[in-house]
């Protein structure tokens, strides 16, 4: 299995019926694993950890790693003012990378995944084995009395005990929690849809660079035809395409880690006084309404985090966690910090900011990398989007659709060809229509951060009633999470109309759930 456990061997001498039945009726939650003849994390080796940590690359950085493509035209849609502002820009680039995908998603929130599974609703599955809240479609009016997998007792008056009876005291207030996971969940498979064409769309557009007359539909074209291509392979798997997206995606990293080195170096090195989160301070009060609703942009740099976490079903936590540390965090500074030396020497350049800094005897080598980790980068959010619809499945809240199995190996790896079918033609219409990176932009920021907000309060409820954490360490995770998050959803209020897209497509998640839910009322009655 992709998620590391596998049964004990020491099973008191227990039969291969026993090892059945714990095969049907197993804990989903890491927690089990600590029990006797339960389930244990499997011990990779180094050499193992090593190719799964490269095959993690392919298939769960290419959104975050594409970022870089544009980040900073979103920022700066009408063209930057001052270097003082790239300064500021950058500095928020760089702390918004360190609080949310690394401290918050990388080190903590992978740690909560549900027997390997990653998303909104594995979070949920995991509270409703710690608490009677469960309010899915699939539950039986007789499970509400059944305990659940957790042997740990609360103190009466912990904050433990009494957030557990709080939630569990009303019906509505479990409905609301549901409606929360629903809502993340559906932004998820929303980000399914607006990643593969915004970031096919900033590939493609770099042909313009080199040829400024052409036609903005040319570029459209070429857009709608790699992301035909890109959904007709999905059935091949996980495995196969990881293994094929890897060694792209490793060599993207290593050329934007590369020439954002050699652009600090030729251009201006003063821009790693970003570092110093003064300057942050300074951005948004020079900035003014412009300089806040500006961090729409900037919020770009942190899109994929919310992928990486619900892909953890095709790879172990360790290899996720070793990847993004050792070649994705430092090369992708690295490439902000490039692009915002040039952008200091050539402030009229923002449009085509990455494209532009590329030194001109590899400019076409970089472009066709580029497009193809664009198309690296939609991989991450599909992927997702079937991990999550799997686990919607599994819970009642997702009509029956077929799940193809794409790995001996590995359970987690599927596919779903009628939500593939179905995205690409979302994909085509969304490219299509806009045609504009920077108004694709403005929703998908929206779709993001929602999800993020979600998993911070679903991530509070886990801390305290599932891990046990002292609340003083509940409280500085809430807290430093909601002060980035809320800041950039307050901006995203700001932009034009477009931002409502993403929330639009994901309306049709949240319908889905409720047809679900009256087709099973309606069994129920039957019976």
């Amino acid at each position: 299995m992709a998620t590391g456990l596998e049964i004990e061997d020491g099973s008191e001498n227990k039969g291969s019926m026993w090892a059945l039945e714990q095969n049907l009726d197993q804990p989903m939650d890491e927690e089990a694993g600590r029990l006797k003849n339960m389930y244990k994390e499997k011990k990779f080796s180094s050499l193992l950890l090593l190719r799964l940590a490269f095959q993690s690359l392919g298939v769960v950085y290419g959104d975050l790693g594409t970022s870089p493509l544009y980040v900073f035209y979103n920022t700066f849609p009408h063209g930057v003012r001052d270097p003082e502002e790239v300064i500021g820009a950058l500095s928020l680039i760089i702390y918004s990378l360190t609080l949310i995908p690394l401290l918050k998603y990388v080190f903590i929130v992978c740690r909560a995944n549900d027997n390997g599974q990653g998303g909104t609703f594995a979070l949920y599955s995991l509270l409703c084995r710690h608490a009677k809240i469960k309010t899915i479609p699939n539950q039986h009016r007789t499970d509400e009395e059944l305990t659940t997998y957790s042997r740990s007792a609360f103190h009466e008056h912990s904050y433990a005990a009494k957030t557990k009876k709080w939630l569990e005291e009303y019906a509505s207030r479990k409905n609301v929690l549901l409606l929360l996971v629903l809502v993340g969940t559906c932004m998820v498979i929303g980000d399914g849809i607006l990643t593969p064409a915004i970031s096919v769309l900033s590939a493609a557009g770099g042909i313009k660079v080199d040829h400024p007359k052409m036609s903005n539909d040319v570029v459209v074209v070429v857009a709608v035809v790699i992301l035909v291509g890109l959904f007709s392979m999905q059935h091949y798997g996980t495995d196969k395409v990881g293994w094929l997206f890897a060694p792209i995606v490793l060599l993207w990293f290593l050329l934007i880690g590369g020439i954002g080195i050699f652009n600090i170096w030729k251009y201006d090195s003063s821009v790693l006084k970003a570092f110093s989160p003064v300057y942050i301070y300074r951005y948004l009060r020079r900035g003014g309404r412009d300089g806040w609703t500006s961090l729409g942009g900037i919020m770009l740099s942190i899109t994929g985090t919310e992928a990486l976490f619900a892909d953890l079903a095709h790879f172990p936590v360790s290899a996720v966690q070793l990847a993004f540390t050792v070649v994705v965090f430092p090369c992708l500074l690295l490439a902000y910090s490039g692009q915002a030396a040039y952008l200091i020497k050539h402030q009229d350049h923002v449009i085509d900011a990455f494209y532009r800094s590329i030194p001109d005897r590899i400019y076409w080598p970089v472009f066709i990398v580029a497009t193809l980790a664009a198309i690296v980068a939609s991989q991450a959010t599909i992927t997702a989007t079937f991990s999550i619809i799997k686990q919607a499945l599994a819970l009642g809240c997702f009509p029956r659709v077929k799940v193809v199995h794409t790995s001996k190996k590995f359970l987690g790896q599927i596919y779903i060809p009628d939500i593939n079918w179905i995205l690409m033609i979302l994909c085509i219409a969304v490219t299509a229509g806009f045609k504009n990176q920077n108004q694709i932009g403005n929703a998908y920021g929206t779709a993001v951060v929602i999800v993020m907000l979600a998993t911070t309060f679903l991530m509070t409820l886990i801390m305290l009633l599932v891990w046990h954490c002292h609340w003083i360490v509940v409280v500085i995770f809430t807290a430093l999470s909601l002060v980035v998050e809320l800041t950039y959803f307050s901006c995203c209020t700001f932009q034009d109309q477009s931002r409502w897209v993403g929330p639009t497509c994901d309306c049709s998640g949240l319908s889905s759930y409720h047809v679900c839910l009256a087709l099973r009322y309606s069994e129920t009655l039957r019976v």
